[in-house]
């Protein structure tokens, strides 16, 4: 089980590793959300992190196992009165082992009981059906929205295809 606690701007380095390893790379071939064979670069950078933890509508939050940061997330107040869950991390290593819905639990618990808003969003690469079953089989319903993926904004990683796009999940509470 997992602790957990607001990030600060002390965790930005070891947040930024965990996101990478998690999804980019060689090593994040080690777990199951790895979008390596997507996109290349980073998928977050101390820049946007330090945007994301200095957001009054946000929490970064890292998941504790002892000292170390093996999980983390965002979730922001949007200003149409929805929650959205993003940056969701979990050590390749530590993978398959339920450290990932705890996380999600987390952000949901925040939305609803702290925020008291009424559903969350995210966004998930239409490319990756397996990630998208996981988030449909914890209670998130696809919207029929699509987001553009970032194309030309480096800071968020570089696409190794053309098709790229985002599907919009809603859980409602």
């Amino acid at each position: 089980m997992l602790f957990f606690r607001p990030a600060g701007l002390s965790d930005s380095d070891a947040i930024v590793a965990l996101v990478t390893s998690a999804y980019r790379g060689d090593a994040s071939r080690a777990g199951w959300t790895t979008e390596a064979d997507l996109l290349d670069g980073p998928r977050i950078d101390a820049g946007l992190l330090a945007d994301d933890l200095a957001n009054p509508a946000g929490r970064v939050v890292v998941g504790l196992d002892g000292d170390e940061i093996v999980a983390c997330c965002n979730v922001v107040r949007r200003a149409d009165g929805l929650a959205y869950f993003g940056m969701f991390a979990v050590s390749p290593s530590r993978q398959g082992a339920g450290l990932g819905k705890e996380v999600l639990a987390e952000a949901e618990r925040i939305a609803a009981e702290e925020w008291e808003l009424p559903a969350i969003e995210m966004t998930v690469l239409e490319q990756r059906p397996e990630l998208l079953a996981f988030y449909e089989r914890r209670g998130y319903e696809r919207t029929g929205a699509f987001a553009p993926f970032p194309y030309g904004e480096e800071r968020f990683g570089l696409p190794r295809r053309d098709d790229l796009r985002m599907v919009v999940l809603r859980k409602r509470f």
